[in-house]
Parts: C-alpha cells; sequence; structure tokens
C-alpha cells in the first residue's frame, strides 16, 4: 500500500469515519485535494470494504471552465468505472435572491446536493441554512453527529447514464423519466450513505485563522469537524472528512507520483477572495517567520477545541436538563428551564406530561408563542445563587445555552451585563432589558428570563445611530452590529453580490442607521416603484416586534440599504468605481462566547 494511503487509510479506521458496507460518494470538484482523495479511495476501497461513486455540482460560475470541469470529473467516473451522480445551479441567481454573497450561495446549492444524496428527500431552506450554520469557513461549527434539519431549494440529483460503461459524451444529469431541475416523482431511496469530500490540514489552518482574525471562541476554533450527520425522518447519512490530517502539498506530490492530472480553478488565486490571501500570504509567512509546524498545530488545536467543547455541551445539556420544564406567565404552572443548587428531579410521571426541550430553539420559540395565543407568555427561571457559585466560564455557557434556546441574540456584552447584574444586591424585581424585547427580572432565588408579550408590549423606542463609511456600529436594541465594508479596487468585489454594492460617490459619510419609521419607502431592485417599508415586511411575513426594529440606513435622508432587500438599482456601484457594501454582523459575538 502506498505510504500516503497507507496514512488515509489508518486514520479513516482510527475515527472510523468510514466503515466496511458504506456507500461513499466522493465529492470532486476537479481540483488537486478531490482528485487525490477519489484516487487515494480507489487505492483503499477493497480495503475499506466500501461502494464509491462520483459526486460533483456545477457552480456555473466560470463559462466554459465549469463545463470543461465537469467533463473532467465525468471522465474520471468514467475511467474508473464508477457511478456518477452531478447537478448543477444558478448560484448567481440565488445569491441575489437572498441578497448573499457568491460563495455563501454556492455552498447553499452544493451542501443541498450533498443532502439530497444522502437522505432522497428534497433539500429544504432550513436544512441548509442548518448545515451552514453549524458548518466551517466562517460559519459555526456542528457537534459530531447533530442531525440537520430541512426545507426546499432548487435542487437534485442525477445518475450518470454513462456513469460506468458509456461512451464519451453520454448524458450525465438525469435518470431516465426526469427532467433538468425538477425532482423525480415518487420517493427515491438514497443512494449514499456517506460523502467524502477533499478538505486537508491546510483547509483546517486556514479556516482557525481566519476565526482567529475575526474573533472566536471554543466552538470557532474547532475548525472543520471530521463528519456531519445528515437526517431525515428514518434515513441517515454523513459528510466527512479523510483527508484533515494531510497537507495539500503532500496530495500534489502523490498525484504528481501516480501520473493524474487535475484541473486548476483560477479563482483560487484571485485576491480578493479572504481564504486566498490566508493560503497565499499570512500561513507562508507564519511558517517562515515563526514556526515551519504552525499548520500542524493549528490542526491540532482544532481538535482539542472540538473534543472541549463536546464535552461543555454536555455539560450545559445535563444542567438544562435537570428540571427542564414550560411555562406561562401565571403562577400555576412551572418555570420553563429551572436550574436549582438542591432541588430533587421531578416525579419522572410529570415529566412525561410536559414538552421537553430537545435542543431545537425554533420548537421552543413556537411552544412560547402559541402560548402567547392562550393570553400567556413563556419565562424562562434560572437559580441566582446557582448561577453566582459556578465558575465564570459556567455562568457564560448556561446564559448563552439559554439565549439559543429562546432565540435571544446576545453578545458578549450582554452576557457579562447580565452577570453584573446578577451579582448586585437591591430591591426584588429589578428589570434589565435584552434585546428583542426580553427582559431579565432579578429575584432574591431566581433570575427570570421574561418573553415579551407581543399583543400587549408597548411600542419599541426608536434607535438612530451613525455609522461611517468605512466603520461598524453596534445596535443594541437588535443584538447585532451593522458595517459599511468600503472596496476600493476592482478585484475585489468578486466575494460580494452586486445587487447589494452601493456607489461610494453617491453616499454622504456618516450614513444614518435606524429602525424604519411609518410612511418610509425603499425602491428595491427588480421592483417596478418604491414601496412603504411596512408593505415589503409584511410580504416577507416579518412579525413584531422584529418587524418595528427593522433596520435601514440612509444618506441625505434618502434610503439607501434596508436588510434583506438588495439595493436602489440606482444606487448600483459602477463597474471600476468605488463601492460601498452594507451588512449585518450577527455570528461573531456568538462565537466569542463558543
Amino acid at each position: 500500500m502506498q505510504a500516503l494511503a497507507k496514512r488515509a487509510f489508518d486514520q479513516v479506521r482510527r475515527t472510523e469515519l468510514i466503515v466496511p458496507g458504506d456507500r461513499v460518494g466522493v465529492a470532486v470538484s476537479g481540483g488537486i485535494d478531490s482528485v487525490a482523495l477519489l484516487r487515494l479511495m480507489l487505492d483503499l476501497r477493497h480495503d475499506l470494504g466500501i461502494v464509491l461513486s462520483v459526486v460533483h455540482f456545477n457552480h456555473k460560475l466560470r463559462g466554459s471552465e465549469s463545463e470543461a470541469d465537469q467533463e473532467f470529473v465525468a471522465g474520471l467516473a468514467r475511467e474508473h468505472g464508477l457511478e456518477f451522480y452531478c447537478s448543477s445551479g444558478d448560484v448567481a441567481a440565488l445569491a441575489a435572491e437572498q441578497h448573499s454573497g457568491i460563495e455563501a450561495a454556492a455552498r447553499e446549492m452544493r451542501y443541498g446536493f450533498f443532502r439530497r444524496l444522502l437522505t432522497s428527500a428534497p433539500a429544504t431552506q432550513a436544512a441548509i441554512d442548518d448545515v451552514l450554520r453549524r458548518e466551517p469557513h466562517g460559519l459555526k461549527s456542528e457537534p459530531r453527529k447533530e442531525p440537520l434539519r430541512g426545507a426546499e431549494g432548487p435542487l437534485f440529483h442525477g445518475k450518470s447514464r454513462g456513469a460506468a460503461k458509456g461512451a464519451p459524451g453520454a448524458p450525465i444529469h438525469e435518470p431516465p423519466g426526469t427532467t433538468e431541475g425538477r425532482e423525480p416523482p415518487g420517493h427515491i431511496s438514497a443512494p449514499l450513505n456517506k460523502i467524502a469530500t477533499g478538505h486537508t490540514l491546510d483547509d483546517q489552518a486556514e479556516t482557525v485563522i481566519m476565526r482567529l482574525i475575526r474573533g472566536t471562541g471554543m466552538r470557532g476554533l474547532g475548525g472543520i469537524y471530521p463528519r456531519i450527520a445528515v437526517e431525515d425522518g428514518e434515513e441517515q447519512g454523513e459528510i466527512v472528512r479523510p483527508l484533515l490530517g494531510i497537507r495539500r502539498r503532500e496530495l500534489e506530490q502523490y498525484l504528481r507520483e501516480i501520473e493524474q492530472s487535475w484541473r486548476e480553478d483560477t479563482t483560487n488565486s484571485d485576491s480578493a477572495f479572504t481564504r486566498n490571501r490566508v493560503r497565499k500570504l499570512i500561513l507562508p509567512m507564519l511558517e517562515k517567520e515563526f514556526n515551519p509546524s504552525i499548520a500542524e498545530n493549528l490542526s491540532e488545536l482544532a481538535e482539542i477545541a472540538r473534543d472541549e467543547q463536546d464535552y461543555w455541551d454536555n455539560e450545559v445539556s445535563g444542567w438544562l436538563g435537570t428540571v427542564v420544564q414550560w411555562s406561562r406567565s401565571d403562577t400555576t404552572t412551572p418555570p420553563l428551564v429551572q436550574i436549582l443548587s438542591s432541588a430533587p428531579s421531578p416525579p419522572q410521571e410529570s415529566l412525561a406530561e410536559i414538552p421537553r426541550v430537545a435542543g431545537d430553539s425554533r420548537q421552543l420559540h413556537g411552544v412560547l408563542h402559541s402560548a402567547q395565543d392562550d393570553n400567556a407568555f413563556g419565562n424562562i427561571s434560572l437559580s441566582r445563587p446557582w448561577l453566582l457559585t459556578e465558575p465564570r466560564a459556567v455562568q457564560r455557557r448556561v446564559l448563552k445555552a439559554i439565549a439559543e434556546q429562546a432565540e435571544i441574540p446576545l453578545e458578549f456584552k450582554h452576557v457579562e451585563e447580565i452577570l453584573r447584574f446578577a451579582a448586585e444586591g437591591g430591591p426584588s424585581g429589578k428589570e434589565l432589558s435584552l434585546p428583542l424585547g426580553w427582559k431579565l427580572v432579578r429575584e432574591p432565588e431566581t433570575m427570570v428570563f421574561v418573553e415579551p408579550d407581543l399583543r400587549h408590549q408597548e411600542r419599541p423606542s426608536d434607535y438612530e445611530y451613525t455609522l461611517p463609511i468605512p466603520g461598524r456600529i453596534a445596535i443594541p436594541e437588535l443584538g447585532t452590529t451593522i458595517e459599511a465594508v468600503l472596496i476600493d479596487s476592482p478585484t475585489g468585489r468578486a466575494e460580494y453580490n452586486p445587487q447589494q454594492l452601493l456607489r461610494a460617490d453617491l453616499l454622504t459619510s456618516p450614513l444614518t442607521v435606524r429602525n424604519w419609521r411609518a410612511g418610509d419607502k425603499f425602491w428595491p431592485t427588480h421592483t417596478k416603484a418604491p414601496k412603504k417599508v411596512k408593505e415589503l415586511l409584511q410580504a416577507r411575513h416579518v412579525g413584531q416586534p422584529e418587524r418595528r426594529l427593522w433596520p435601514v440606513a440612509t444618506s441625505r435622508e434618502e434610503m439607501v440599504w434596508m436588510r434583506g432587500f438588495p439595493v436602489p438599482k440606482k444606487l448600483h456601484a459602477a463597474t471600476r468605481k468605488p463601492a460601498v457594501f452594507i451588512r449585518e454582523i450577527l455570528d461573531e459575538a456568538d462565537e466569542q462566547l463558543g
């Protein structure tokens, strides 16, 4: 067995990423990493006892280059007699529709396609969002084996009719009886139970560096997780990363030794992308000037962080599970979440009659709001003596876990303010305002998170802040930060959605960021005329109090930006002129607490 193949084999066996009997699809883009992964898996498939196939998603972002990549990967599948699963999608259109970056939209469609192959169920928006929230490349990482949840999108899978035996040029998109972009009729069993991607030790080191630069906590330091569990009903699969312990240069040398060609993605040398700058500038500089083993050390740090996070997740789950009950605002029902220092566990039969918190914040939020329909709302009660006697690390993690359950967007500064508030003396019943209308009430023995009664809530206070260009401002009322990015060079535009870029010369600095007011109008791209903000938000089914606090940005009293909508067409940035990109930063504070 070739030396590199043996290392990969030992890593897979030690971590049980792949076990005998698995149906493994190798995600192949055509680049060095994925082609090397395919060739290694071909060398190991008999020793591992697995069935291999090839998976490819064509993002259609580089014209003829993308089509050539697809043909190259299809040729590899034919050459080695492997089944070929291929799909494509209009990534640019999705980015425009969702007002996101090209890279984010590409990942959404690609991972949605993976999910389709692993579960046979249509990949829904909620499922894809969950993958992206919990996964690498600047997004939150996922604890091992946590399921992904799901909803809808323009994703499909196709089996190559010429994959195993077909001649070159055979159709490779759809099975008989289907058309491109349309789900096949009826239920189709999931063809794969594992999809292997070619993430390397270099990718891991780059991810950790990017997280450190932006600011992160333990979860963010975990970087790229070796496996992601994907579930839908009774069907379950995994996305696995067998090459996280191998350097990219080793894979390139391996391909040269076996005389295997690959495709070069021209965007990999584009310095407009943050990861490319980290790859070409920062990591080599750290290796040369400070530590030749920095990449390996960062990879080890990520592994330690993942294990630490797993430990803390279990600990926090145990604390929250001591007594977990739903609550109404009346006094006849126990609190929603109650952590007591000495209270015994309630009888099992009493818990069986109460909905349990299983880690799904959407379920919790739905129950709380259904309680409002019955003229009551949900509260969360936490033992104050227990909280104050625990170490600071425990305090922060418990408060963060409660906030995640109830969908309260707490930043690091909010958590610190809560801890100061809990430690203060003073009268009972004192309140602390939290984002989205929540409040915290301090009692001698408890800290009570009180959900706003949306039906009787008073009108939220207006807010207004100045935003320099470039610069960022915190919006306490939203629990978020809004940033204006100045893009000076034409090459810097590549990672931004052009429909979100504003002409810098048409704006005044600073901008004004505020919540919208009655009578405000906005003219998003693709609409025929300006519309009232109220109507735009109603069409998106944005409820209160979120709707009332929805942020907008103005320049010279003209509304130039609105969260979640493309900017006005008349303000679109010219091709070679400086541009401004306004974005909301939601995840930095979460990762600070890890």
